[in-house]
């Protein structure tokens, strides 16, 4: 049957990022996962943010993590040069949580602070 892993968190963007990232996204449907993908119903002032959550296979990981490192290298779309940031929670239900960085263009992953145990898997 597979492990599983709690993905949760989220991307900032401006609004031309955000429209990359939903061509992204949408390059990626799979019918299923692609669904924890979500929006606020209405954007609030500045900073457009996309949010993620489910619980996916740990076999989907890679499907996943490409998605994100796509993201990451959406260029700055004017001259405040902010590339796309962010941060995910993943809690896999053996290999413990990461802490997943969505910045300088890159994907991070490294093991999570001891602080974020509470959210378990």
């Amino acid at each position: 049957m597979g492990a599983y892993v709690s993905i949760r968190g989220w991307l900032q963007c401006d609004e031309r990022q955000l429209v990359a990232i939903q061509e992204i996204i949408s390059a990626y449907e799979d019918g299923h996962y692609t669904d924890g993908w979500g929006t606020p119903r209405r954007h609030v002032n500045w900073i457009h943010y996309v949010f993620y959550g489910a619980d996916i296979r740990e076999s989907s990981l890679g499907w996943f993590t490409d998605q994100l490192r796509e993201i990451a290298r959406i260029p700055p779309s004017d001259g405040d040069l902010d590339l796309v940031r962010g941060l995910f929670i993943a809690g896999h239900e053996t290999d413990g949580t990461t802490e997943w960085q969505v910045r300088d263009g890159q994907l991070f992953i490294t093991p999570a602070d001891i602080r974020h145990e509470y959210l378990g898997t």
